[in-house]
């Protein structure tokens, strides 16, 4: 499904006067340190956070190391854009922001803040299923916003919560489909985190230490919404995110299969994405079930421990995509990472953590300052390589470590 296009310029929010705070920021990896001092221990843990020994954590990073460019000189580069058209739309730059859950705990209204901030910049925003904040209202606040559902366990639940997305004006909905059972976050229990946060001495000393974070977001909250539930992980309401006694619905997934994103597909009138492949098989089922687009993905190294970095898988996956968009997230932190991602065949890429982070030290403000940063990084490494647009970065700009320029 196709809709009007947005202007593909910058909002004029990229020329207010910045913060001071954020004048500090010079990085997306800047943001995190002053993250971690605004945020109680268990909130910014969840954040930071992967699983068992965080080796996929690790790798994602990594793999874009393994990388060199090789950039051409004398080119007139004077007329460089980097617009990116997906579905049907034109995009500012070619990246955007992944789903996060419980945002609205890192900033207040954070879900909003996120998608605000990528409709003022005319990027790709990504609503999470385990979102604090309903669908509907994310949608109203910054309507082409995607929403990203973690499937239910059967398939009345499926029906429900796919239509529910429909009714509320989404056109782009994100399978998540790498979470058959719970990761082991043990570095949850290490912080503290639990959903639903149960009341505790250490968590009310941690709300206490952060009286910034504490009056600017989960006061400030409660006293303009009340408690924040689970919003969006059903058709109907979920748990509350802080309990002492209510548990928070983890229906199975173990049994879901590609017979119910076929069940999906015929329901879903517009675009359907699925986010979490990595192997070259699973991207051929995709195209044979006539899905539009996939995001090659470990989920930011929060489940599977051990799982490929996502840029070493994408090169497999998108010679089985097809026709298919091949987008990516996982370890994106500069904008040499995005254009390694394009060379390698991805038409976007997705992050998460550091719009979290900017989102938690300057609201929406602080987003759109980190969506700025990776513009300019973006820009900036465009001119340096040689190319005009994004559709130009191909694997001729690209030489592993170690191998000869060809």
């Amino acid at each position: 499904m196709t809709s009007t296009a947005l202007p593909a310029a910058p909002s004029r929010a990229s020329a207010r006067p910045l913060p001071r705070a954020l004048g500090r920021m010079l990085s997306l990896d800047d943001f995190e340190g002053l993250a971690r001092r605004r945020l109680p221990r268990p909130i910014f843990g969840y954040v930071a956070g992967a699983a068992e020994d965080n080796q996929s954590l690790q790798g994602n990073r990594q793999a874009f190391a393994h990388y060199a460019f090789t950039p051409r000189v004398l080119v007139d580069v004077s007329r460089r854009t980097q617009q990116t058209e997906l579905f049907g739309r034109a995009y500012a730059s070619p990246f955007g922001i992944a789903p996060m859950g419980i945002s609205a705990l890192s900033a207040y209204r954070g879900d909003i803040v996120l998608a605000r901030a990528a409709r003022e910049q005319n990027v790709p925003a990504i609503l999470s299923g385990t979102s604090l904040i309903p669908l509907e209202d994310v949608i109203r606040e910054a309507p082409g916003t995607w929403f990203q559902a973690y499937l239910p366990g059967d398939p009345a639940k499926i029906d429900a919560l796919v239509e529910r997305a429909r009714r509320a004006g989404y056109e782009t909905l994100v399978l998540t489909v790498d979470i058959p059972v719970s990761a082991n976050r043990e570095n949850n229990v290490r912080t503290g985190f639990s959903t639903p946060l149960k009341p505790s001495l250490r968590l009310a000393w941690d709300g206490l230490t952060r009286p910034r974070w504490l009056a600017g977001t989960f006061l400030r909250t409660l006293l303009a919404h009340g408690m924040p539930h689970f919003e969006n992980s059903f058709a109907t309401r979920g748990a509350p995110i802080v309990s002492a006694s209510v548990l928070r619905d983890f229906t199975a997934r173990d049994h879901l299969s590609w017979d119910h994103v076929a069940r999906i597909r015929r329901q879903w009138p517009g675009t359907l994405i699925i986010k979490g492949i990595l192997h070259p098989r699973d991207a051929a089922l995709a195209r044979r079930h006539g899905v539009d687009g996939i995001i090659v993905s470990n989920h930011g190294g929060r489940q599977l421990d051990g799982a490929v970095s996502p840029l070493r898988a994408l090169p497999g996956v998108v010679a089985q995509a097809g026709s298919m968009t091949v987008m990516m997230d996982s370890g994106v932190r500069r904008g040499s990472d995005v254009l390694k991602a394009l060379a390698l065949g991805a038409r976007c890429v997705f992050v998460g953590r550091p719009f979290n982070y900017a989102a938690a030290v300057g609201g929406q403000a602080g987003v759109e300052h980190a969506i700025g940063l990776l513009r300019a990084e973006v820009d900036r490494n465009m001119a340096m390589l040689g190319i005009n647009r994004v559709r130009e970065m191909d694997a001729s700009f690209l030489c592993p470590e170690g191998a000869q320029p060809g």
